[in-house]
């Protein structure tokens, strides 16, 4: 081997050599054969590290943790060296510095959007321009704030949003961040928890599973982890009229008991879906318009307050499937709109659950019923006074220009 043969040679020169010249010697033979010994094992520093923390990372995985596909943040240097990509642990810290402590320097106001199959929908596409934009225009944040934009998606969509978010977000003068989650892995998570009201508040017959994703909102405060406390959910049809942080101010107006702050249904689409209730019931409030009746609840702009949600007793047997059926048979209730029918359910039977949000901060703009069998009483419900602070183009209704 010619390995062997070296060795051979320099041990049979030690003899002629001085002793420093020797400890040289043996330095260098020692060298060699360090080399050909991880050599042998045909793997390099950097590799080895390189499964090593890979070992680390299954190790520390938690399959049952939110799934956050990708974040795009616009911080100061300083803020992005300090934050890392956002995960839900077991210890349930939603936003780490790289040391593992939570920033609690940084004022997050968090928005949740659906924004699924977006990609085959130009419709969508440009709602989504219209919200986008309106909301950079007027928003503003103070020093030390950040607006956190969350996105329920499928990979396709997430994809093209990530492409118009860049466009839209690159003349903001605020912080932000941009988190999507994957919408396949929340309704995994969402599906055993209001498989039984589906059947209830979906269109068609049965429980899809599907479906779940629209009751999102319903069950958040299962979802989200516990140090996130607050969020706002929007639809994308809306176009904003004033600073979004300002409606984050409505939290503070919330009175004892209450979990969801919401606006009501500018429609007399419960004094349809009521119909046997009412018949049976002649002199009841539910679906009348207002101010003194129950027209029931639009969900395009909700306030949820997820730590209100985890701690109320009465909102959490709500969800039970057994209560979810004795009201519905209670109010003789089928409906098709997700988790505004059943917000709309229970907050007849219950409305200290609720905040009544101003008309004006989700303005809603559809006319369908006023065209079909309501237009003697259609004014009541759809009348509103006061400053607009967003629009809503629900049904596909225009939206006014600026």
């Amino acid at each position: 081997m010619g390995f062997l043969r070296l060795v051979a040679r320099i041990v049979g020169r030690i003899s002629t050599f001085r002793s420093y010249q020797f400890v040289l010697l043996l330095a260098a033979t020692l060298a060699v054969i360090a080399f050909y010994y991880f050599g042998s094992e045909r793997h390099s520093f950097s590799s080895t590290t390189k499964r090593i923390r890979q070992t680390q990372a299954n190790t520390n995985r938690n399959d049952a943790d939110l799934n956050v596909d990708t974040r795009i943040s616009h911080l100061p240097e300083s803020e992005e060296q300090r934050e890392e990509v956002p995960n839900v642990g077991e210890e349930g810290d939603f936003y780490r510095s790289r040391k593992g402590s939570f920033d609690a320097a940084v004022q997050r106001y968090h928005v949740l959007m659906m924004f699924t199959k977006v990609d085959r929908s130009k419709s969508l596409q440009d709602k989504f321009r219209v919200a986008m934009l309106s909301m950079v225009k007027h928003a503003h944040f103070l020093e030390g704030e950040v607006l956190v934009l969350h996105f329920v998606s499928d990979q396709v969509s997430q994809e093209l949003g990530q492409r118009m978010l860049q466009e839209f977000l690159q003349d903001s003068t605020f912080k932000h961040e941009i988190i999507f989650h994957d919408v396949v892995e929340l309704t995994q998570k969402l599906f055993p928890i209001v498989e039984a009201m589906q059947k209830h508040f979906s269109a068609g017959s049965g429980a899809y599973y599907s479906d779940s994703i629209f009751f999102l909102s319903v069950a958040m405060h299962h979802i989200m982890p516990d140090n996130l406390t607050q969020i706002v959910q929007l639809d994308l049809d809306l176009k904003y009229k004033t600073n979004i942080r300002d409606l984050f101010q409505e939290f503070d107006k919330f009175p004892p008991g209450a979990v969801i702050g919401i606006t009501r249904e500018m429609q007399p689409v419960y004094r349809h879906t009521f119909w046997q209730y009412r018949k049976e019931n002649p002199k009841t409030r539910v679906g009348e318009p207002p101010p003194e009746g129950l027209p029931g609840f639009n969900s395009g702009v909700m306030l949820l307050d997820l730590s209100a949600m985890r701690a109320s007793a009465l909102y959490n047997q709500l969800l039970k499937p057994s209560n979810v059926a004795k009201l519905a048979d209670q109010y003789r209730f089928r409906g098709h709109l997700g988790d505004q029918d059943f917000f709309t359910m229970i907050g007849m039977e219950h409305p200290e659950l609720f905040y009544s949000l101003a008309c004006g901060w989700n303005r809603q703009l559809c006319t369908w019923w006023r065209d079909h069998g309501y237009g003697d009483v259609f004014q009541l419900y759809y009348g509103c006074d006061g400053p607009v602070y967003i629009y809503h183009g629900n049904c596909n209704s225009p939206i006014p220009d600026d």
